[in-house]
């Protein structure tokens, strides 16, 4: 597997790694209509959104790495009690 296609599938570094199967996931089963599945891009595109919003304001506080790994987005999320995206 090519680093760049592995590092999309690295939990660690692809914070919406779920949304992304979801969202290709209906296009295969839906034939690769894009309005049937514009729901999962919204998800996806939310999901993008939020944790580069994270990413950004982590960075400006000098933490590292700028992007929270997979257990600190999970006690992240937690602490929410809800998806914000």
């Amino acid at each position: 597997m090519p680093v760049a296609t592995r590092r999309l599938r690295d939990p660690d570094i692809n914070p919406c790694l779920s949304e992304s199967d979801a969202s290709t996931r209906c296009m295969d089963e839906n034939n690769y209509d894009r309005e049937r599945c514009s729901s999962h891009f919204l998800k996806y595109k939310s999901c993008r959104r939020f944790w580069n919003s994270v990413m950004i304001q982590r960075r400006q506080n000098g933490v590292q790495p700028s992007m929270p790994t997979a257990a600190e987005r999970a006690e992240i999320l937690k602490a929410m009690q809800k998806m914000p995206y």
